[in-house]
């Protein structure tokens, strides 16, 4: 995709202020906004509205996937925040979505973070920097952690896997826009840079994500929020009702008397 911005006053821009406003605010997704693209880096630092990466339009272009890296460790604790009290580090935030191929929020989707230091190391015998959580019924995640450090040959980034309940995973990478390296790095992609400003004592950063997830344009439900029963295979990440209240799974099981989700926590988070 080219890097060309979007004039002020451009309908594209327009659609999608209008469908983040309706997410944050909680409330459905006008069907005329469901062909408009992904959301969160809608604006530059100076304000100026900047091209998306990628369009959540006609379904062809994902979030580009990047390698793994030799870092990585499974089992990160589940946590929004992977920085902790007191570390050493200028603050950061970051926000977003994910979608499908229809532009229409994943709910109880899989975000698996991890990252450097501020002095450029990786925790390789803890899980400092490293965690997982799930996204909320309108798509939207958030992680607080700092600005990672730099280590010889790679630009600042910030490593992800994200997937859908049921679906493969995407394993990528986060950059940070005006950085020297970004130039030097060989895995530097444009199409990932989050929208960086100052704010809140720290940066805050945002980035929305597109998932290679079929979905119907025109089915304004929630799918796979089904209601809990007995002899049921659910997956991490799926999301069902019981008793009239939303509940996350959190570990893959078949359901079996006695483990309603308000008694299991360790298999139910309440959504």
């Amino acid at each position: 995709m080219d890097s060309e911005t979007n004039p002020p006053h451009s309908p594209l821009v327009s659609r999608k202020t209008v469908l983040r406003a309706a997410l944050a605010a909680g409330a459905a997704v006008p069907l005329a906004m469901a062909g408009g693209p992904a959301l969160a880096r809608t604006f530059a630092d100076t304000g100026t509205p900047v091209q998306v990466t990628p369009p959540c339009d006609d379904g062809d272009d994902p979030t580009p996937d990047q390698i793994e890296g030799p870092y990585f460790k499974p089992n990160s604790p589940q946590r929004t925040d992977i920085a902790g009290p007191g570390v050493p580090g200028t603050r950061l935030m970051v926000t977003g979505y994910v979608f499908g191929l229809a532009c229409r929020p994943i709910a109880g989707a899989l975000l698996d973070f991890w990252q450097a230091d501020h002095n450029g190391a990786y925790d390789n015998t803890g899980y400092r920097f490293r965690g997982h959580q799930f996204t909320a019924s309108n798509g939207s995640f958030a992680l607080t952690t700092i600005v990672p450090g730099l280590y010889p040959g790679r630009t600042r980034h910030i490593h992800v896997k994200v997937q859908a309940p049921g679906r493969p995973v995407l394993t990528t990478q986060l950059y940070f826009p005006n950085e020297p390296r970004n130039s030097t790095d060989s895995l530097f992609d444009p199409r990932l840079l989050m929208a960086v400003r100052d704010g809140g004592g720290g940066r805050q950063a945002s980035f929305d994500f597109v998932l290679n997830v079929p979905q119907d344009p025109d089915d304004p439900g929630d799918p796979g929020d089904t209601t809990w029963s007995v002899g049921t295979t659910y997956q991490s990440g799926a999301r069902v009702t019981y008793a009239g209240r939303g509940y996350l799974c959190l570990q893959a099981h078949t359901a079996q008397t006695g483990w309603e989700p308000p008694n299991v926590p360790a298999l139910w988070q309440a959504a």
